[in-house]
């Protein structure tokens, strides 16, 4: 199996899952799309092995392979990988009408971040600092069409968080002058990133950041049809002070549909449909800048990346709050509740040697009827599974504005004005292990047994998805 692709291992349910979910997203839309064929799958895959290959030596593939990557990320881009960001959309109009833009953005709107709205700038300071966040971006919309309110977030953010917080901006800098150059700086912002491809890729209001803003990053989607002009553009960032070159890949959604339908892509079955081209363009530039020995720092935030690690650190962000002392937080960020399931009198025995050896009782509880003994994974030495079956269940942690009443939930207040609400949502209840499976559990999981890791057998766990993060780039199909 080569490392870069997931295809020949993806469970054929789960593949099959996706597509379907795909297909009816975009319903009438669907048959208007050129879908990825079999034949194209193994070119693509071809392609995609001969620019790693190429890039192999200069490259690293970082956060299990899902971010290719030449020279160093931004600060940004680390916090962002580590699980320690927040990203405020500020607004949600552009004065920019780009082909590609996932959403309509026609509406100011209430400042919001994970669907919790904070319209004072204090209340976001306090919820930043209540989840212990290292990194702050302000996004949109376009940030500067609402200038005094960006400032505001910008001043309590910093202010409440002080100087270790890496504070950034996400711009397509068409609005841009001198003057509001030194009002963010004088704000306290560290990093800013400008969308150059949203203004025929000109440098013009860039170049007034550079010098100024610690940070200067162009953040681009990689357009296929504009790979002659940025890979020109390369080393004339570099020559600029551009500091970073991040590229992201294309995505469909329901309100880009239209415009994506008419450039001849093609596209890719996923958690959300891609743009196969986007992906291609990104390795061949950068095996372009290594030849040419540019000299700038180029990232690939692919959308697997951004879906599964950005996923996983929101749920492990808010799990803390919510999971009980014998459950376990897994590296997916899910909230894994183990049990040793079967006859009451077995089970009760079961507990009653535990309470006898002492363990702490937070980490064990017997269910009310006694057929259920929950324990945390760090007693697993401990529990003999005669008489018994393993049973795993998985929930996430989300956050909402309010109580929606259809899931168990906690209350946090981030001050005496603000709460939010963090649900409890099941999405694994009663998983029971056969003997193979729970062996399995054992090596790849408890024990993470080199050899185990993240073979072809234990992706087709069931437990697989909620316990790990995928490595590889999207697999093609």
């Amino acid at each position: 199996m080569n490392e870069f692709s997931l295809y020949k291992t993806m469970p054929e349910d789960r593949r099959l899952k996706l597509i379907a979910a795909n297909l009816a997203e975009y319903e009438s839309q669907s048959g208007e799309l050129c879908w990825i064929s079999e034949p194209q799958v193994l070119q693509a895959e071809e392609d995609r092995i001969r620019c790693l290959a190429a890039i192999s030596h200069a490259v690293e593939m970082a956060f299990h392979q899902t971010k290719p990557r030449l020279g160093p990320l931004s600060p940004g881009c680390v916090i962002c990988g580590e699980g320690g960001w927040s990203c405020l959309f500020i607004n949600g109009k552009c004065n920019c009408r780009c082909f590609y833009c996932p959403t309509a953005q026609d509406e100011i709107s209430v400042p919001t971040t994970n669907r919790i709205p904070f319209d004072k700038p204090l209340d976001y300071a306090d919820y930043v600092h209540y989840f212990d966040f290292r990194g702050v971006s302000i996004s949109g919309g376009e940030p500067l069409l609402t200038l005094d309110r960006t400032l505001k977030y910008l001043k309590a953010v910093r202010r409440r968080m002080g100087d270790d917080l890496h504070l950034w901006m996400y711009t397509n800098g068409t609005l841009l002058t001198r003057e509001i150059v030194r009002q963010l700086k004088d704000e306290g912002l560290n990093e800013i990133r400008f969308d150059i491809s949203a203004k025929d890729y000109s440098l013009e209001r860039l170049q007034m950041a550079v010098g100024h803003i610690p940070v200067v990053t162009v953040e681009i989607p990689a357009i296929p049809e504009d790979m002659e002009t940025v890979s020109n553009l390369l080393s004339v960032l570099h020559n600029t002070g551009v500091n970073h070159l991040n590229l992201h890949q294309l995505r469909l959604t329901p309100h880009n549909a239209e415009n994506l339908t008419g450039r001849n892509y093609t596209f890719l079955h996923g958690d959300k449909v891609t743009v196969l081209e986007s992906e291609l363009m990104v390795l061949k530039l950068m095996e372009i800048a290594i030849a040419w020995g540019v000299k700038l720092p180029i990232n690939y935030c692919s959308y697997v990346y951004k879906h599964r690690f950005q996923g996983a650190a929101a749920r492990k962000r808010n799990a803390c709050f919510i999971r009980k002392d014998y459950e376990t937080i897994t590296e997916n960020g899910f909230i894994r509740t183990m049990a040793m399931v079967g006859d009451a009198s077995v089970m009760q025995q079961k507990a009653g040697q535990l309470a006898a050896q002492g363990v702490d009782s937070r980490r064990w509880s017997l269910t009310g009827n006694k057929t259920c003994l929950y324990f945390h994974e760090q007693l697993w030495p401990l529990i003999d599974f005669s008489g018994g079956d393993l049973q795993l269940g998985y929930a996430e942690a989300v956050l909402s504005p309010c109580v929606s009443y259809h899931h168990a939930f906690k209350e946090v207040r981030v001050n005496p004005a603000k709460k939010i609400v963090i649900e409890r949502r099941t999405h694994a209840g009663n998983l029971r292990l056969n003997r193979e499976q729970r062996m399995a559990f054992e090596k790849g999981v408890i024990c993470r047994e080199p050899e185990a890791g993240r073979g072809e057998s234990l992706i087709h766990m069931p437990f697989f998805p909620f316990e790990f993060i995928p490595a590889g780039l999207q697999p093609y199909f």
